[in-house]
């Protein structure tokens, strides 16, 4: 599952998780820092504390021997737990107040620090904080003092400290994200039943379905603007569809009785035939209005499965009776597709009678087709005056003017209808290309 296929509800919970976890990560991190920081500080002043205990000591005694010295001195300190304190005289190890178990690691480490001659720190092994000083007696060196601490020791104090913040704040974002998923659930509720309805209106093109408003906040708004919109659009497809149908049944009946009585007309033939071209292209005008009318109906495609390289055949059979231009039939697809074969003929017709009426006797007119396994096209280019590039878009709408009338207008219905669209490539003085796009079966 990727993130756009998510619902809104899941995308806007785990924002808000992600958010509140990086939150507390962030927080967690910046914690162990501040303990680890207090940590250091504590151990380099506990370090240095027990070397100025020692100073202080070896000014109170009255003693020129180094071993009475720190004999008497670590007879009185009582380290803290982490901590170690070692002796030297000269420069061999003396005594030490280090736990038996003190690593050997640490042991050898400590012995070459006897020698020091300045005050010296740093850490040993990786896990040790160490401050070595001499220890002068009356003016002449005798000794070294090195204290010890234990840093891995404290360091697990502060992992501890870290490990129960981390789960208070794992369980923080559990949290959040249980109420988050609860509160958005209620907030969203209005518009995933808006979106319910709009697919229902989209199955069953019922526009007479609204939805259920409570409250007055943004969403019961969006709402209302919702319900207004399906108004306008009821009324509007109810207009249409009954003005397209009306006009079409009352428009057949003259026509046909016209044609009937044009058959019988023994008066002058040029005049018979171009009423009876205005007929035709009148009654060419009717069907049209009948097939956008019925686009919106459930049953207005008979879907079959079809095989494209008879169908091109076919369809450049019957292009080629509708002028004398240089018909040619580029390519063939090989594949198959899921279509209306009827309503795909009426479509490319329209696409090829649209490049007659804007070419002239003897011009090329290439008809086409191709299958990549996923698509299928089928294409009508001619050599006419081409498309302005401003009126690409308007030419596919209905009454679009120009003598287009509305056979663009279905190509675009039947292809949408299909599950495909039309496509449009033009060069002004050069012709024009269109493409019918389909879903391949």
């Amino acid at each position: 599952m990727t993130i756009r296929s998510m619902t809104s509800r899941t995308r806007i919970v785990l924002s808000i998780a992600a958010l509140f976890a990086f939150a507390t990560a962030v927080s967690t991190l910046a914690l162990r820092q501040v303990l680890l920081a207090r940590v250091d500080a504590r151990i380099q002043a506990a370090l240095a504390q027990e070397v100025r205990e020692l100073q202080r000591f070896a000014g109170e005694v009255r003693t020129s021997d180094v071993r009475t010295l720190f004999d008497q001195f670590l007879a009185r300190d009582v380290p803290d737990e982490a901590e170690a304190s070692f002796t030297f005289v000269g420069e061999r190890p003396y005594r030490s107040n280090a736990d038996l178990g003190a690593s050997a690691q640490l042991i050898e480490a400590v012995r070459e620090l006897g020698d020091v001659d300045a005050v010296q720190r740093g850490d040993l092994e990786g896990s040790y904080r160490y401050v070595a000083v001499p220890v002068n007696l009356r003016g002449e060196r005798r000794g070294a003092f090195v204290v010890t601490a234990d840093l891995e020791h404290e360091r697990a104090e502060v992992a501890d400290a870290v490990r129960v913040a981390g789960g208070i704040g794992f369980g923080m974002v559990v949290l959040v994200s249980v109420l988050a998923y609860a509160a958005v659930g209620r907030i969203l509720a209005p518009l995933r039943t808006l979106g319910a309805t709009a697919r229902s209106i989209g199955s069953t093109d019922d526009l007479t379905r609204r939805i259920d408003v409570r409250g007055n906040d943004d969403i019961a708004e969006l709402g209302h603007l919702f319900n207004a919109m399906l108004d306008r659009l009821e009324a509007a497809f109810a207009l249409q569809r009954e003005f397209v149908s009306d006009a079409g049944h009352e428009l057949r009946t003259p026509i046909t009785i016209i044609r009937g009585h044009l058959e019988l007309f023994d008066g002058d033939p040029e005049t018979a035939r171009i009423v009876a071209d205005e007929l035709d292209r009148m009654s060419r005008f009717v069907e049209d209005l009948l097939t956008l009318a019925k686009s919106e109906r459930p049953d207005f495609l008979m879907l079959s499965e079809l095989d494209l390289d008879l169908l091109t055949e076919d369809l450049m059979a019957k292009a080629e009776r509708l002028g004398p231009r240089e018909w040619t039939l580029a390519a063939t697809g090989a594949g198959l597709l899921r279509g209306d074969r009827q309503r795909l003929t009426q479509a490319v017709m329209n696409l090829a009678h649209n490049a007659v009426q804007h070419t002239s006797a003897g011009d090329p007119i290439v008809l086409g087709s191709a299958h990549d396994g996923d698509t299928a096209r089928i294409w009508v280019a001619d050599s006419g005056p081409g498309v302005p590039a401003e009126d690409r878009e308007r030419i596919f709408e209905r009454y679009a003017g120009d003598g287009t009338g509305l056979g663009l207008a279905i190509v675009r219905t039947i292809a949408t209808a299909h599950g495909g669209r039309v496509e449009l490539e033009s060069e002004e003085g050069e012709g024009a290309r269109f493409t019918i796009v389909l879903p391949a079966s």
